[in-house]
């Protein structure tokens, strides 16, 4: 991020030199600084300044505020300091998820990509497996719904599941038909694309905004993803913002039973579409295609980060399903990491939810890739040690695609001649607590991470729990964000979670209103209240990732999910286990689940362990109501709701692909076999799952027996 520039000469001035006119008009500086600034940050998606930068601003305000209490604010040029995020946008639940994509950065994952597909459909090296390849857009993911032809919403990606509602904006853009045309267009289709900015386009942008004195836009990406965001779509429609569709949802009919097919048929119904796609025969054809298009990139006119392979034909998609958040028909193959040279100045220590200490090299400010970076992961005191970074050396930083930018190595030639080691502290730089690096039970190692034992007395840990907790991928609380976390914090509004949902009656009880507090005013609480109100009722998976426990992503939380089903599954579970012990039979249910590892376990168990926790989450089930799990997609059948376990070399299909198929089914697919499996499939050369079956008295089907129970499939 860019540094702010000084606003004056009252800028650096301190304090108790102010006499009570420069006060006054220092504080209206500040004010509007702030208001600017929590603009850019809440509406426009486009910070200028560093979250400590404006921590230094409004305590500069405050500290103006309580030396001079006496100085009238009314006629101040606003009369609070912050801003509400961009509430203007309504949600759009997706009928259908819009998944993220694995990636493959060597000719290696790309051969291995297709010979992965070819294993789990059981193709033989001369049957055919045609892939489609096509730039990767770098812009911002959207899905537009037709219905009878006819635009009628359109939503950005959001965390996958729900978007935000930007039709009106996505109306204003040129290249995309408000009616699609066609004989063979479906009565109902959510098409998905990449809503982007060429080159020529985004640098008359920035000349339009430099001449009006407004701000200069990074790269093409931020612009358009700026340009869609915006609560007036007048500026949407002033900006020259472009499509291309590849992709699809939901729809009532498939127009062909490829990929390629239907990416045709989109540019026959009027949506754009990218000439440079292409279908391979081969993994070498993907590679002749990835080489080819690199050396292109510089022409094409707009940016792109890699390419995107699909499997063709669209039955095989639906065969190879997905893993995790991710389908298996897909992969991009990303351009190398573009790297630039500069001096670290300093490194500082970050503490996050969890405790972990995080080292940051703050960077002399450089372009990498068309971005200013001034900060860089150091990952963690091995990797300092190792590369032997130190303060004062300059180093050499990569950023590929959306990773946080990296330091990869140090030009050693360059050191200063006094440099010294870096010495990673052993302290918590926020509560000055003990910080430790934990033991792997079964290697003895010592975990790459050092964490404080602060625990919940820490500021650091205790605010981003609940910054987590209110996360877009956890509660979702729109209008308390990471700045308002930290004010009510540190007011004693919110300690923990269930404060959330109890703050609006504590506050009517209060003699310090919210509504009276700088920042804030009667409609900005209402506001609040209503998303508040709005998140009372959560999914399970949701409920899971939101309580922030180690090693419990939201992939994890929702394999426990679909596993427990409900919240009173879920704190049996995990209670046993915790009060059980790792010899206990409960313990080795969760370890069953599949997707779940013993470290995962013992991570849930820890935390459901501790008094204090247990307390909060019952405490915060009094306001909330957990919704049970809601498989997406699933057929009903025989097998829905029962556990399953195959063993042994299946012949009509392989391994995944059944698993697969049981859970298009609703079946859960277990990794080992426990009293509660309902039936164990079991292929040649089956084992000790076979075995351990028996012995538990589990249903054990043959192949054909399992294609005969589920009608096929």
């Amino acid at each position: 991020m860019a540094g702010k520039k000084k606003k004056g000469p009252d800028a650096e001035t301190p304090i108790e030199s102010l006499d009570a006119n420069a006060a006054r008009v220092e504080l209206a500086r500040l004010v509007a600084e702030i208001a600017r600034h929590d603009a850019l940050y809440y509406q426009q998606d486009a910070p200028e300044i560093s979250d400590a930068e404006y921590d230094k601003l409004r305590h500069r305000f405050e500290e103006i505020e309580r030396r001079y209490p006496q100085l009238p604010l009314s006629d101040l040029p606003t009369q609070h300091v912050g801003a509400l995020s961009a509430e203007g946008f309504g949600k759009i639940r997706h009928a259908v998820p819009m998944l993220s994509l694995g990636n493959a950065f060597a000719d290696e994952d790309v051969t291995e990509f297709e010979a992965r597909v070819r294993r789990f459909l059981t193709l033989g090296p001369d049957e055919a497996l045609a892939i489609t390849a096509e730039p990767k857009i770098d812009g911002l993911s959207i899905s537009i719904r037709y219905e009878n032809g006819a635009l009628v919403t359109a939503a950005t990606r959001g965390d996958g599941a729900e978007g935000e509602n930007v039709t009106a904006n996505v109306k204003t853009i040129r290249e995309i038909p408000h009616r699609l045309v066609g004989t063979d267009v479906p009565d109902v289709i959510d098409v998905r694309g990449e809503i982007y900015l060429g080159h020529a386009d985004f640098e008359a942008l920035n000349r339009a905004q430099a001449e009006a004195g407004a701000k200069i836009f990074a790269n093409p990406r931020n612009a358009a993803a700026g340009s869609l965001r915006q609560l007036d779509s007048r500026i949407t429609a002033s900006r020259p913002l472009r499509f291309f569709a590849y992709a699809w949802g939901e729809t009532s009919a498939m127009p062909a039973d490829t990929q390629a097919g239907v990416v045709a048929a989109f540019k026959r119904w009027g949506l754009p579409v990218n000439a440079r796609m292409m279908v391979c025969e081969s993994a070498a054809g993907l590679l002749d295609y990835y080489r080819d298009l690199g050396e292109a990139r510089s022409k094409l006119g707009y940016d792109i980060d890699g390419v995107v392979y699909k499997v063709n034909r669209l039955d095989y998609q639906t065969r190879l399903g997905l893993v995790s958040r991710a389908p298996r028909w897909a992969i991009a193959h990303k351009f190398p990491a573009e790297q630039a040279t500069t001096v670290l100045r300093s490194i500082e220590i970050q503490v996050g939810r969890t405790g972990a200490l995080t080292p940051v090299a703050k960077l002399e400010p450089v372009t990498v890739g068309g971005v200013v970076v001034s900060n860089a992961t150091l990952h963690n005191e091995d990797e300092i040690r190792r590369k032997d970074v130190r303060v004062g050396d300059t180093v050499v930083v990569q950023r590929a695609g959306d990773v946080i930018p990296q330091v990869v190595r140090v030009v050693e030639e360059k050191r200063p001649v006094d440099s010294v080691p870096y010495v990673f502290r052993d302290t918590c730089p926020v509560c000055g607590s003990h910080a430790v690096r934990e033991s792997d039970e079964a290697t003895g190692e010592a975990d790459v991470v050092r964490r404080c034992t602060g625990g919940l007395v820490c500021p650091a840990q205790a605010k981003e729990r609940l910054k987590h907790f209110v996360s877009r991928n956890a509660f979702d609380i729109e209008g308390l964000g990471e700045e308002k976390i930290e004010l009510f914090y540190d007011d004693g509004r919110i300690m923990r979670p269930a404060d959330i949902f109890t703050l609006q009656a504590r506050d009517a009880e209060s003699l310090k209103r919210l509504k009276d507090q700088k920042g804030f005013g009667a409609k900005s609480v209402e506001k609040l209240w209503a998303s508040i109100a709005a998140r009372r009722r959560v999914p399970l998976d949701r409920f899971i990732y939101a309580l922030g426990i180690r090693h419990v992503g939201e992939t994890t939380a929702k394999d426990l999910a679909r596993a427990l089903g409900t919240i009173e599954a879920f704190q049996a579970a995990v209670a046993a286990a915790a009060e059980g012990g790792r010899d206990s039979e409960a313990y080795r249910e969760l370890d069953n689940i599949e997707g779940i590892g013993l470290t995962v376990v013992d991570a849930l168990a820890a935390f459901f362990g501790e008094p204090h926790n247990v307390e909060a989450v019952g405490e915060l089930l009094k306001h909330v109501t957990v919704e049970p799990y809601v498989p997406v997609a699933v057929t009903a059948s025989p097998v829905t709701g029962r556990t399953v376990v195959f063993t042994g070399t299946l012949v009509a299909t392989s391994r995944p692909e059944a698993k697969a198929q049981a859970e298009r089914l609703g079946a859960k697919v277990a990794g080992s076999v426990s009293k509660k499996t309902d039936y164990v499939i079991a292929g040649a050369d089956a084992g000790s799952k076979l075995d351990k079956a028996r012995e538990l008295g589990v249903t054990v089907l043959t192949e054909d027996e399992w294609q005969a129970l589920i009608g096929g499939g």
